[in-house]
């Protein structure tokens, strides 16, 4: 057991990696407790989480490679499997329950850490193990057991309420916590943001090995491979935040293409169009990033017309961010500047700006939300939490937020231009749709797919900081990026 001087009071994954001090994941326990307290919840309040459970694949005994819990991450900063932890409003002191393991665990997993080890890793108050939870609990005498149970408004999932032998001894509320820490973890903290700084370098870097190495002739994949060594290898990011999106070609209109049924197996054509979206994930906290580009590195004018208007919509967005702006109003502002210039193009004709918005015209060619919180998860919490309803029209339904921005927030921006048969084999079908599109110009665009140009954004105080800025960006930058890395 080495001696707690020799115990690291931060997480860092190797040398030059980033370290994150266990006084972030202090702060963020204050500040829910500090938030409590205004709220006027009752003295003497504990607040009891559950930590992530290792679990193993189906009925097999293979462990399934563990990631923490988000919210007891967002608390704890704990990396293990099978912890609880408490912490009291009145004090913020904090206390976490350990599992006992036995002592075969040494032979095949590894050392047996100690309270005391664990104590000093993770710069709580006090450890103890999870069969003393109840001892531990009545020492305490909380008024009220505050415990997470709610649903995410955005997958639609219910939280697993944590549960433990004796927990029906205390007066337990199931009503309070849940939208306040997600609301909490809406605004990142100064440390937060470091952390959202450095998964966003890396994954940039990573994208850019892409973007050297993808050429006709290779096939999808490689760029997920690329991407995944260079992030781990680089930036010592074990995992990616979700499922690499590696499509190319007519593959580019499948907003979430590289699922398991299109696990990105296509080979790349001469003429393809890549649409790459992947964020590196670095303490559970993630990138979200997405680079389109042509495969053989000079895109036709074609493509330049449908790359551009997605820059346009995108630069449009980062111009008018500021606190106080309405998420919903950003993603109208993109869907108006796609369709301004599809009709300059002549693509839509016969109406205005905005008869073709009442036809709902921008949906038909970016058929998803402006972009989400991030943070923790890469479809963060909090997005309707103290918000708008969520708008049930085409297209800015799946906006996963109605709220104004606010300092802290960090967010993505990814319009898209896409050129997907279902939707446009819809909109012909459509009269009130079909009067505005010119097919004679719509048609030569079908298959090959669409764009998509996605950053990580902070809401600073008087604007935006990109996240995401050292990736090329326009026509000119991606095609002098690729050609010299050829």
């Amino acid at each position: 057991m080495p001696n707690t001087k020799d115990i690291p009071d931060y997480y860092q994954m190797g040398p030059g990696t980033l370290k994150i001090p266990n006084a972030l994941f202090k702060d963020n326990r204050k500040r829910i407790c500090d938030r409590l307290v205004s709220k006027n919840v009752p003295r003497g309040a504990v607040m009891l989480f559950e930590g992530g459970i290792q679990e193993q694949q189906y009925d097999t005994d293979r462990d399934i490679e563990f990631q923490q819990e988000s919210y007891f991450m967002w608390l704890f900063g704990v990396m293990e499997a099978d912890f609880y932890g408490a912490v009291d409003v009145d004090n913020c002191e904090s206390i976490l329950f350990m599992p006992r393991l036995p002592a075969s665990y040494a032979v095949w997993m590894g050392e047996l850490k100690t309270p005391e080890y664990f104590k000093t890793r993770y710069g709580v108050d006090r450890v103890h193990y999870s069969d003393e939870i109840v001892t531990i609990l009545n020492q305490l005498r909380p008024s009220a057991l505050l415990i997470m149970d709610g649903t995410n408004s955005d997958s639609k999932s219910h939280f697993q309420a944590p549960s433990f032998e004796g927990m029906d001894q205390f007066k337990v509320d199931t009503t309070t916590l849940y939208n306040e820490i997600a609301d909490c973890r809406v605004q990142k903290s100064p440390g937060e943001m470091e952390i959202m700084r450095y998964v966003n370098e890396v994954s940039c870097e990573a994208h850019k090995e892409v973007m050297k190495m993808m050429k006709p002739g290779r096939m999808e994949y490689e760029g997920e491979a690329t991407f995944k060594h260079y992030a781990y290898m680089k930036g010592g990011m074990r995992f990616v935040g979700y499922t690499c999106i590696c499509a190319s070609g007519q593959n580019a209109a499948v907003l979430h293409y590289g699922h398991a049924a299109e696990p990105n197996d296509k080979r790349v054509n001469n003429g393809d169009m890549l649409l790459y979206d992947m964020g590196a994930e670095y303490a559970g906290y993630t990138a979200d990033i997405t680079a389109s580009f042509p495969a053989n590195g000079r895109f036709t004018e074609s493509q330049k017309f449908v790359y551009n208007t997605c820059l346009k919509a995108n630069r449009a967005v980062l111009a008018a961010m500021r606190p106080g702006v309405s998420w919903p109003d950003m993603h109208r502002l993109a869907e108006k500047t796609i369709v301004e210039e599809f009709i300059k193009e002549g693509l839509l004709v016969n109406g205005t700006v905005e008869e073709m918005t009442e036809a709902y015209m921008g949906a038909i060619f970016m058929p998803h939300g402006l972009g989400h919180l991030i943070g923790l998860d890469v479809h963060d919490v909090g997005g309707y939490v103290n918000a708008p309803p969520r708008i049930q029209e085409p297209g800015i339904k799946y906006l996963r937020t109605t709220r104004n921005l606010e300092e802290g927030m960090v967010i993505t921006v990814e319009p898209g231009v896409y050129f997907g048969d279902a939707l446009i084999e819809a909109a012909y079908a459509n009269p009130d749709q079909a009067k505005y599109m010119n097919k004679e110009k719509i048609e030569p665009y079908r298959g090959t797919g669409g764009v998509r140009i996605e950053d990580g954004v902070a809401v600073t105080a008087d604007g935006t900081e990109l996240l995401s800025h050292n990736i090329p960006r326009t026509v000119e930058e991606i095609e002098e990026f690729m050609n010299r890395s050829n």
